[in-house]
């Protein structure tokens, strides 16, 4: 099928059984298998086309680099578990009798600390805070929704991420703007209009210092924790293998926090950093190798053996797998929504209504529409940029002002609000995996606070397009 062109509502069919199904059956495996076989066959090249659709969406450099990222940073998690370095470090923050206040916002913390990778932030902070978080009594849904709202909406307003490369990248040639430096400086500019994206991250904050209560679905899985001491409901299914909920320290390693916790951390932020300084791109998978091989080797000075080193390491990639699956099913049905037309669909029905009064709320909805119906964030900006920004330049008579900017932080906020509230998206897979919690009740407890910051964001943006119009 052509860039441009879509089959109708007919298009939107495949996300939107998987997400219906989803919720239903409470099998995300099975949601996404069936919708996606079903795409299948609506493309009219029947069940033969199922296994080039495998390739062509799995077979990329995108799907493998994250599958070993993945990978790598499941043995990482596992080596920290055999160490014993999260149970020192665990046992080091009981030791302050943080209450489950301090717990929420060292947990809120942690996850900002950990900007330059929004798949490594959800994991890290899940694995890390979670036993101490069971113990406070705090729900798995709430350490889920704090890990997955300082993961993207923390990334794509810091200026040395990924994110940022990529989203300054799409504005060249729009406009005045003729080079990536130019570029970037009118990204950074665009991100104080990023409402929904500050305005997640601060959400976290005031729910975890009870500012704001919690409401919703959040309030009875918090309330079901507090009084029965149940972090999961009951039925309720992890999403994270065995192998990293109940691996053990080996038996009489002497636990070393600094060394089998913090420096590893610390050689995944710098390599990460670093990189992104003097490459221009932060190299994350190689960091997180780096991790696993020094960490692997001091685990081996210190006496553990090579074979239970090794065994460890598959614990870890086992651990991950479900997450994996999830993951490669999501790229699935993308690679299908691509095919069908889905966003093209959902922009040709509301192009209809575009003003300048209008334009940042409507491309922020429709970013956030695009978003939640394929599970990806980086391919609604790849869509929605250079259809909404032109228009807001066409209004602005070339000139990069407020309605120009905030336009481009409604591409950035949309995709990320509708990535963060879709069960298909990758980093809300992902913080379900590090809270080890059920990932739809994960996207059924965060979904109200998501969209009451979305609301919010809304309104400001028409104020904006008022003000720019």
């Amino acid at each position: 099928m052509e860039a441009g062109t879509h089959l109708g509502i007919i298009s939107i069919l495949p996300p939107i059984l998987a997400i219906v199904l989803a919720f239903k059956t409470r099998n995300t495996i099975f949601s996404l298998f069936v919708s996606i076989f079903i795409g299948v066959l609506l493309t009219g090249n029947g069940l033969l086309a199922f296994p080039d659709l495998l390739k062509r969406s799995l077979g990329t450099t995108s799907f493998s680099w994250i599958l070993l990222l993945e990978l790598f940073i499941g043995i990482l998690i596992a080596f920290f578990q055999r160490t014993g370095a999260i149970q020192g470090f665990t046992e080091i923050m009981r030791k302050k009798n943080l209450s489950r206040v301090k717990i929420q916002l060292t947990s809120w913390v942690m996850g900002m600390f950990v900007f330059f990778s929004d798949y490594f932030s959800p994991l890290f902070v899940g694995s890390t805070m979670r036993s101490l978080s069971d113990k406070a009594k705090i729900s798995r849904d709430k350490l889920a929704y704090i890990a997955d709202s300082t993961s993207a909406p923390v990334s794509v307003l810091v200026p040395i991420t990924g994110w940022a490369v990529y989203l300054s990248g799409l504005l060249v040639g729009m406009g005045p703007i003729i080079n990536q430096e130019m570029a970037m400086s009118t990204f950074v500019k665009s991100s104080f209009f990023n409402f929904y994206a500050i305005g997640a991250v601060l959400m976290v904050g005031l729910i975890a210092t009870k500012v704001i209560p919690d409401f919703g679905p959040m309030k009875k899985s918090e309330e079901r924790a507090i009084n029965e001491g149940k972090v999961l409901r009951d039925g309720a299914e992890p999403l994270v293998g065995e192998e990293l909920t109940e691996t053990q320290a080996y038996p009489g390693y002497k636990i070393n926090v600094f060394l089998n916790f913090i420096a590893p951390v610390l050689i995944v932020i710098s390599i990460a950093i670093g990189t992104y300084i003097f490459l221009g791109s932060a190299k994350t998978m190689e960091a997180f190798m780096t991790a696993v091989v020094f960490l692997g080797i001091v685990m081996r000075i210190k006496g553990i053996p090579f074979k239970d080193i090794m065994d460890t390491a598959v614990r870890g990639m086992k651990g991950v797998m479900p997450a994996i699956i999830i993951l490669a099913l999501s790229y699935s049905i993308n690679e299908l929504s691509k095919e069908l037309g889905t966003a093209y669909y959902i922009i040709e029905i509301t192009n209809g209504w575009m003003s300048a009064v209008v334009l940042p709320a409507l491309t922020f909805i429709i970013a956030a529409v695009i978003a939640f119906s394929t599970g990806t964030s980086w391919g609604t900006f790849a869509i929605v940029m250079p259809i909404a920004v032109p228009l807001a330049f066409g209004f602005s008579g070339g000139e990069i002002n407020m309605l120009v900017l905030a336009t481009i932080s409604a591409v950035a906020g949309g995709g990320v609000f509708g990535d963060h509230c879709s069960p298909l998206s990758d980093t809300t897979i992902l913080a379900s995996t590090g809270a080890a919690a059920d990932h739809l009740d994960h996207v059924k407890t965060q979904a109200p606070y998501a969209l009451t910051v979305s609301a919010l964001a809304i309104v400001l943006y028409l104020i904006v397009g008022f003000i720019g119009a």
